[in-house]
């Protein structure tokens, strides 16, 4: 497995809050290498988990998702161009669709505006789309801009974003999915400053047993694009456990 990922579902721990009855998850994966991130909220208890804050990635096409909800925060109404271009964007990952909507928002400028708007802190755009670097608590903060009823979109922007990443084609719906029943986006781009290795992202609301959860996994360096889909689905799983377990028993992951 991923270093970082070794690391992650060797440490990752479910504790009393008295620090009594620890609980550990201890699956090892071998045989890659590369870095990952995962942050993880349940929203009925309010429960989070971020492992690996401080590693930023490149957005590669979850991005996407991020130009589309600035584009809503500028329009009452999206025109008919611009819901097909959306639509486009999110479910089949449309690279021109993506960057038409990025000039209509004007851009990196753009972007920047409405992330203040949306209350993230760790994105940065890039002068093109894909460029933009971000963290995965950021994209939990993004994806929170799409459930909250204190997010800066109103109640019918935010449904109608939720059934775009609902109904993005099957082959592209691997990722966090793994842990349940999603809304998602996924990215996923080889790197030359890595060496070629892939950079592969995957964020959503996740439904799975009366629970639900936003989880955004990014990662680098991976071998190949399978690698990072290996590893992804993995984690997706192993915190969404983890975070189920807190919910019933009382607990925090850590």
């Amino acid at each position: 497995m991923l270093r970082a990922l070794v690391a992650l579902i060797a440490s990752m721990t479910v504790l009393t809050s008295n620090g009594a009855d620890e609980r550990t998850l201890t699956r090892y994966l071998d045989g890659l290498s590369g870095d990952l991130s995962v942050s993880v909220r349940e929203l009925s208890t309010g429960f989070s988990y971020t492992y690996n804050r401080g590693l930023r990635t490149a957005t590669a096409s979850i991005v996407k998702v991020n130009i589309v909800m600035a584009l809503l925060l500028k329009r009452r109404r999206l025109s008919d161009w611009e819901k097909r271009a959306a639509a486009r964007a999110i479910k089949v990952s449309d690279n021109a669709a993506a960057s038409a909507l990025w000039s209509a928002i004007g851009g990196a400028a753009g972007l920047a505006a409405a992330n203040k708007r949306l209350g993230l802190r760790e994105t940065r755009p890039g002068s093109a789309w894909g460029a933009t670097t971000t963290s995965a608590a950021d994209q939990v903060r993004l994806l929170n801009a799409l459930v909250s009823p204190k997010s800066p979109l109103p109640a019918e922007h935010r449904a109608y974003m939720l059934r775009l990443m609902g109904d993005v084609a099957p082959e592209q719906a691997w990722g966090v999915s793994a842990a349940g029943r999603a809304e998602l986006k996924n990215g996923w781009l080889p790197r030359a400053r890595d060496g070629g290795r892939w950079t592969v992202n995957s964020i959503g609301r996740v439904r799975d047993g009366g629970r639900t959860y936003l989880i955004a996994v990014i990662s680098k360096g991976n071998t190949s694009m399978g690698a990072g889909v290996k590893a992804i689905e993995h984690v997706a799983r192993a915190v969404c456990s983890c975070a189920g377990v807190a919910r019933h028993a009382g607990r925090v992951c850590r």
